[in-house]
């Protein structure tokens, strides 16, 4: 293998092993300004984007362990490496498909170990991020200690009123 393609492959090698989680894709016709501003929306979630050749993304995603078929890679492909959250990378993404009008194909992934096609991939991006689902907690865990102090107030207001009409007959006698 000549140096250049062997630093590609350790290249993506060493990503796929720092990672661990990512969507790959295939694109067509898109505009340099639309990758541009999609590889600066992937960078602030934390993440990455590599375009990759066909033969070194399969080499590289064998010594991972993973088994990926040439035949199932069309057009040109890119791997979208994960930041810290993986839901969100993977909405930018899908938002990317929808903005290009489709140019954008998601073939499939791996998260958390697991390699998903590309219709897993699609319904991952339709959870929840991280914010969004501690946003989620945090309002479970709110409601029922905000009943209870509605409840306690309720009782004290109903107390005072209590008080109040009783103090307002005695002035009346």
């Amino acid at each position: 293998m000549r140096p250049e393609k062997q630093l590609l492959l350790d290249e993506i090698e060493g990503q796929i092993k720092q990672n661990g989680s990512f969507v790959i894709m295939s694109y067509f016709g898109l505009d340099a300004n639309t990758v541009t501003d999609f590889r600066h929306t992937i960078a602030e979630l934390g993440g990455d984007v590599e375009v990759t050749r066909k033969r070194i993304l399969i080499k590289a995603a064998q010594t991972a362990g993973i088994e990926l078929d040439i035949n199932t890679l069309p057009g040109h492909i890119s791997l979208v490496f994960t930041g810290e959250d993986a839901v969100q990378t993977v909405k930018a993404v899908f938002k990317l498909r929808k903005d290009t009008d489709k140019a954008v194909e998601v073939l499939g992934g791996r998260f958390d170990g697991q390699l998903l096609n590309g219709e897993e991939v699609e319904k991952l991006s339709k959870l929840p991020g991280k914010n969004e689902m501690r946003a989620q907690l945090l309002s479970v865990f709110e409601a029922p200690m905000s009943q209870t102090v509605a409840v306690m107030e309720s009782l004290l207001c109903s107390v005072l009123h209590c008080l109040e009409n009783k103090s307002k007959e005695e002035s009346s006698n």
